[in-house]
C-alpha cells in the first residue's frame, strides 16, 4: 500500500523560508516520478516541482529561483525547499507519486502573511 506522509509548512512572514518533507512507503522514491503541487482557494491544483526517477528536477517558472526540490534515497523522502516566500505562495501543498496512478500526500497548509 502506497502512503505519502507530509510534514513541515505553517505560517511564515514574507521573505521567509520553509521546508516541506514527504516520506513514502510502499514504493521507492528513486524508482518513480515524484512531485509537489499546490492548490490555493478557488484555484486548480498546479504543479510546482517534480523529480524523475532518473533524478531530473523540474521547477515551474512561477517559483523558479525561489523553490527547489530534492530527494533522499536512503530516507525514501522528497523535499521542497521554499525561499523568499510571498503571500501568493499561500496554498495547500501536496506531495505526489506516479505509480500506476497518482498518489497524494495528505496536504500541508502554507500561509505567507505578516
Amino acid at each position: 500500500q502506497v502512503e505519502l506522509v507530509q510534514s513541515g509548512g505553517g505560517l511564515v512572514q514574507p521573505g521567509g523560508s520553509l521546508r516541506l518533507s514527504c516520506v513514502a512507503s510502499g514504493l521507492r522514491v528513486n524508482e518513480h516520478d515524484m512531485g509537489w503541487y499546490r492548490q490555493a482557494p478557488g484555484m486548480q491544483r498546479e504543479l510546482i516541482a517534480s523529480i524523475s526517477s532518473g533524478g531530473v528536477v523540474y521547477v515551474a517558472d512561477l517559483v523558479k529561483g525561489r523553490f527547489s526540490m530534492s530527494r533522499d534515497d536512503p530516507e525514501n523522502s522528497v523535499y521542497l525547499q521554499m525561499n523568499s516566500l510571498i503571500p501568493e505562495d499561500t496554498a495547500v501543498y501536496y506531495c505526489s507519486a506516479d505509480y500506476w496512478r497518482i498518489y497524494w500526500g495528505q496536504g500541508t497548509q502554507v500561509t505567507v502573511s505578516s
